[in-house]
């Protein structure tokens, strides 16, 4: 009995970890997955058909306030059914649990779920921040020269208009004109506006490159910062907009990922789900009693 014991005692010892391992990466991971796929296909599908918060298409200044609402709610549902889908995977594939289900079975379930939901958040910022490294690094060769503001492309428009003219040089490089009309455009804004000596200064700096009368400089000038004014504030509500959008699916996903993941874990165990989860039960197929 003496010599026995330890024996018995280490292969005990030796099989505890896998029954009792909290957390399982191959479920987890699977389910962060399948949610960051099938994300990207119903983002990219709502924006194929519109509903994109924000754009770099011309048409945004076109958008209303309801479509962009309408976008922010798409946004939203998309990202309840993605990390739902996702956690339901995360729970159903989890193995290695107690025959005996109580409390706790149905706390790790949901912390599977929860995990995958965070590993999904992670791989989505992470191809966004490659996405907009890639885009940096294809408009470096202009970032170098020193001539670009933060009105491009914002305000594009606006200054393709002011600075319009029928007949332009050869080689004409008026990039430093438009930064810093840009610049000061951007200041329209704000609680004071472009103030005098900026407004007098375009107006001359048009009626210079362009050669039209100082009339139609005044008058180029006076729209141009109406429209910028216009267009800033526009893109300030899209942003707000997407902000909160985003905020409230990454929210309301991490909760779906949960509800989504116990309900796996019951139909992995045979049990039956709550009345409010009772929709997954749809796509069980019937056992035979």
């Amino acid at each position: 009995m003496t010599i026995e014991a330890p024996t018995l005692v280490e292969d005990e010892a030796s099989t505890l970890p896998d029954e009792v391992r909290y957390l399982r990466w191959t479920p987890m991971v699977a389910g962060a997955f399948v949610a960051a796929a099938f994300a990207f296909i119903l983002v990219t599908f709502g924006v194929t058909i519109g509903l994109g918060v924000s754009s770099t298409s011309p048409t945004w200044r076109d958008a209303s306030v309801a479509l962009s609402l309408l976008s922010g709610l798409y946004l939203i549902l998309q990202a309840i059914v993605s990390f739902g889908l996702g956690g339901y995977i995360a729970g159903r594939t989890q193995g290695g649990v107690d025959a005996a289900r109580n409390s706790e079975t149905e706390t790790r379930d949901g912390l599977h779920g929860l995990t995958a939901w965070a590993l999904a958040v992670l791989i989505g910022a992470g191809l966004t921040a490659m996405v907009g490294a890639a885009a940096v690094n294809r408009s470096s060769p202009s970032l170098t020269m020193g001539n670009t503001t933060s009105a491009e492309p914002l305000l594009s428009y606006e200054l393709d208009r002011l600075l319009r003219q029928p007949r332009r040089p050869p080689n004409a490089d008026m990039s430093a004109e438009r930064a810093e009309a840009g610049r000061i455009f951007m200041s329209s804004s704000s609680h004071s506006g472009v103030n005098g000596d900026d407004r007098t200064y375009l107006i001359q700096q048009v009626q210079t490159l362009t050669g039209i009368s100082p009339s139609d400089a005044e008058r180029r000038v006076n729209q141009a910062i109406v429209s910028s004014k216009t267009a800033i504030a526009h893109a300030r509500h899209s942003t707000i907009i997407l902000a909160f959008s985003v905020a409230v699916a990454t929210l309301l996903g991490a909760v779906s990922a949960w509800a989504a993941a116990v309900a796996g874990g019951r139909h992995r165990d045979g049990v039956a789900v709550p009345e409010w989860m009772a929709f997954a039960d749809r796509f069980e197929p019937r056992r035979a009693r």
